[in-house]
């Protein structure tokens, strides 16, 4: 997730978002003429739904991460196989020039 130039994620955005609408239908339900029984059926669905959409962006993020973290770790393989070729060809310059000094 990258943030934008203020420094806030997307991931902030969402939540921000989810919990601005959790509190619109909250108030939306309370003040719709409804019986209590109705009132918190409905309230209990809305929060069911909440639920279901933290868990699906939890998965996602999770994913995201998982992906990161393993693209991540390839490319540190990758850099440190590189590295350590050229430590040995530094080595084997090296080496290559000793030989050169006490030939000499």
């Amino acid at each position: 997730m990258s943030d934008d130039e203020r420094g806030i994620s997307a991931g902030t955005v969402f939540l921000s978002f989810l919990a601005g609408a959790a509190v619109g239908a909250g108030v939306a339900l309370l003040v719709a003429p409804k019986t209590g029984e109705e009132l918190r059926g409905k309230i209990k669905d809305l929060a069911d739904d909440a639920v279901d959409k933290i868990k699906e962006y939890a998965s996602e993020a999770q994913d995201k991460i998982r992906s990161s973290y393993e693209d991540g770790k390839d490319l540190v393989l990758e850099k440190k196989s590189i590295i350590t070729s050229a430590i040995e060809a530094g080595k084997e310059a090296m080496e290559r020039e000793k030989e050169k000094y006490k030939e000499m």
